[in-house]
């Protein structure tokens, strides 16, 4: 007797991931979507997801209420905004269903409340789900472990003009890791403004600039550049489908999993390469 599909539901369907994260679902093997929801008042209520991501009906409906699809989930994946989420928290453990959430923005109280919710339900979080970009953060801690405060970290980041936040949330997570790598706080030595007559650079402080423009996706670059030669780590992101792929690989691996808060890291097997 063939396994039981893995039923997924998908939080904030209409916007740009949403339908994105609608289509992957219906193309990989295994996984079926058993609800979809909008955020607010969007106007795409009621229609059908499928025919929303342009991939035809499906005869799952849009719907404001997220209940059901919390009733009819293994896995809920969310990209929604930072109180939508820790809101989704709350119905996964009601229902005890395991979450994937994609969402960046979070603050420091809401990522501490984030972690209080994995004490009772499995969640895997992460500000960028391509797993190409997490092995680009976890050989960005390797490699800061391997280089003195002789070689100076910059993370620069571009993304399209309309995203809200800098720096991005990858870009951020890129910097702590070099921070982990290097056993200091990132918030004690990044450098996310430079103006004027700033003066000479830090030595081991990590640096930032944030570039916005057109459509693009998302590049991310860390350099450590020491005397004589230069390091960089680059990851160009051409299509959101890669983040979508990343979620549904994430929603695999975290049903069945015990509560706690886990990150691409566990899904990928790299935190057992980092601890060696």
């Amino acid at each position: 007797m063939a396994d039981k599909p893995l039923k997924i539901g998908v939080a904030g369907a209409a916007g740009r991931m949403g339908r994105m994260i609608v289509t992957e679902v219906m193309r990989t093997n295994g996984c079926t979507l058993s609800g979809a929801t909008i955020m607010g008042n969007d106007s795409h209520r009621g229609m059908d997801a499928g025919e929303l991501a342009g991939i035809g009906r499906i005869g799952v409906i849009l719907r404001a209420n997220a209940v059901e699809m919390f009733e009819q989930s293994d896995v809920v994946i969310d990209f929604t905004n930072p109180s939508s989420s820790l809101e989704h928290c709350m119905l996964a453990k009601e229902y005890k269903r395991a979450l994937v959430i994609g969402t960046t923005g979070f603050n420091e109280k809401q990522v501490a409340m984030l972690s209080n919710h994995g004490q009772h339900i499995p969640i895997v979080g992460s500000p960028n789900m391509s797993a190409v970009v997490n092995i680009v953060i976890a050989m960005t801690e390797y490699v800061s472990r391997l280089l003195d405060t002789s070689y100076d970290i910059e993370i620069s980041e571009m993304h399209h003009r309309n995203k809200v936040d800098a720096p991005s949330g990858t870009a951020l997570a890129l910097g702590r890791a070099a921070a982990t790598g290097r056993g200091v706080i990132l918030e004690d030595v990044q450098v996310q403004d430079r103006f004027g007559q700033t003066g000479a650079r830090t030595e081991g402080s990590i640096g930032f600039s944030v570039l916005r423009g057109g459509d693009v996706v998302g590049d991310h670059t860390v350099m450590f550049a020491g005397e004589g030669e230069r390091l960089e780590l680059t990851h160009k992101a051409s299509s959101r489908a890669i983040f979508a792929r990343g979620a549904i690989r994430s929603a695999q691996w975290l049903h069945g999993q015990p509560p706690g808060l886990y990150s691409m890291r566990d899904v990928l097997g790299l935190r057992k390469l980092l601890e060696e």
